[in-house]
């Protein structure tokens, strides 16, 4: 598929939630400090709207500037409702954590636990998550990339529609530093399989482990994980580094 036609294709449902007042609260007050908005291909730096990435060198987003200091960085690609984001990052003081998620409701929650456990090292970009890689992340600057519980998308007419496929997996690997790692979980045992494959076909990449990973510890258990494993479904970790 054309990589102008793969930019337009979206990875995930837009979802529908009701704010709550502590919410509303949190969005007014927080996010002018902890949150940015990914811009849309063909209004904001994407002349054309091809999503070839043609902004210009000096739009990139600074994170020395958006943290606040130079530290290692994590991006979560769908942070939820943000618990497991904030466990980690409270968890990592030395690293800093950029969370992408397009669920208003998810954003509000994580912008109220930041602020209700202190933490500084956490920051909130609304959108697309490959939007954002595409046009405001310079290569080489990502300590991590984590992509937990993606939505499989299991129809075969919907598997375009899928995060992890060669084309979106090159892009998130060109972002990361030599040796950062690209960590995936799913309890869909098809999608699974299919991530392993396209995860070890791509050159740069290595898997640290013969095939899926232990349950590491430093990922929190989610909703999603415990809804799989209530449903008998296994947990799948693959966590992959750069050459």
């Amino acid at each position: 598929m054309p990589s102008e036609r793969l930019a337009q294709i979206r990875t995930f449902h837009p979802r529908r939630g009701r704010l709550s007042g502590r919410h509303l609260d949190a969005l007014d007050r927080l996010w002018p400090g902890y949150g940015l908005t990914v811009p849309i291909p063909g209004h904001s730096g994407d002349s054309d709207g091809d999503g070839d990435g043609d902004r210009p060198a000096g739009s990139r987003l600074d994170l020395v500037e958006l943290f606040g200091r130079a530290a290692p960085v994590v991006l979560e690609i769908g942070s939820g409702m943000g618990d497991a984001t904030v466990a980690m990052a409270a968890a990592d003081p030395g690293r800093d954590y950029l969370a992408v998620e397009v669920h208003t409701p998810g954003i509000a929650n994580l912008l109220a636990l930041i602020e209700r456990h202190g933490l500084t090292n956490v920051r909130i970009a609304r959108g697309d998550a490959l939007d954002l890689v595409r046009y405001l992340l310079p290569p080489d600057r990502l300590d991590a990339v984590h992509v937990f519980f993606p939505d499989p998308w299991p129809k075969p007419r919907h598997h375009k529609r899928r995060l992890i496929q060669p084309a979106h997996v090159a892009l998130l690997r060109s972002r990361l530093v030599p040796g950062g790692t690209l960590h995936c979980a799913t309890d869909w045992p098809e999608y699974a399989e299919s991530m392993r494959q396209t995860l070890t076909a791509d050159p740069e990449l290595v898997n640290l482990y013969p095939g899926f990973a232990p349950r590491p510890a430093h990922r929190p258990v989610t909703k999603f994980e415990r809804r799989g494993t209530a449903a008998g479904r296994p947990i799948l970790d693959l966590i992959f580094r750069r050459r």
